[in-house]
């Protein structure tokens, strides 16, 4: 059994703050933060994601003109994405952190599919402008990550995690997963041989 809890954080970039310090931090402080939902006896797991083209962090689209210009540096190359994770217990304060890094690989879509992908409404809540799994704009190719990192929740990454405070999920989660995102995961068994994969 699970439930959900938002938090409200500062989710600005620190001076030269490395992407992957970045999301590890996040993870962490809504972890923290979400703790006060939690029964003592309970692990609060909780992410932050971010898309990185070179060295630099692309957040959230402030607004449409934004996100056109997001898919726009997008297109056509490779980025990363980095998603940290942290695991939480609050019974004994331990917390856990773990880093998934995915290379995505941006399709040469059309200025007219960036149109209209835009005025969906969708990128305008999406880091880097994009979700990886919508049906219509589909705006990645040839990818062999981690798809539920790039999602925002690697769930191979999570499982290891919860496997250092000896709580293992009763389900089969790599199967869940790929059945559910209806992807055939290439790096599930090297994440959960605690190899940094991407």
């Amino acid at each position: 059994m699970f439930s959900v809890a938002t938090t409200d954080l500062d989710e600005s970039i620190l001076p030269e703050e490395p992407p992957a310090d970045y999301v590890l931090r996040l993870a962490e402080a809504k972890a923290r933060a979400s703790a006060q939902y939690a029964h003592s006896g309970h692990i609060v797991i909780a992410a932050d994601t971010a898309v990185v083209d070179g060295e630099e962090i692309l957040g959230k689209p402030a607004n449409m003109g934004a996100a056109e210009s997001m898919l726009k540096q997008l297109r056509g190359r490779s980025h990363k994405v980095y998603t940290g994770i942290a695991a939480f217990r609050p019974r004994d304060e331990k917390l856990l952190t773990d880093l998934c890094v995915s290379v995505v690989p941006m399709r040469d879509y059309s200025d007219e599919e960036i149109e209209t992908y835009v005025q969906s409404g969708d990128p305008l809540d999406k880091a880097g402008a994009y979700a990886i799994q919508h049906p219509h704009f589909q705006p990645v190719e040839n990818f062999n990550g981690c798809y539920a990192g790039v999602m925002g929740l690697p769930m191979c990454h999570v499982v290891r995690t919860l496997n250092k405070l000896n709580t293992s999920p009763a389900a089969d989660v790599p199967a869940k997963c790929q059945s559910t995102l209806r992807y055939q995961c290439p790096v599930f068994r090297a994440v959960l041989r605690g190899e940094q994969v991407g």
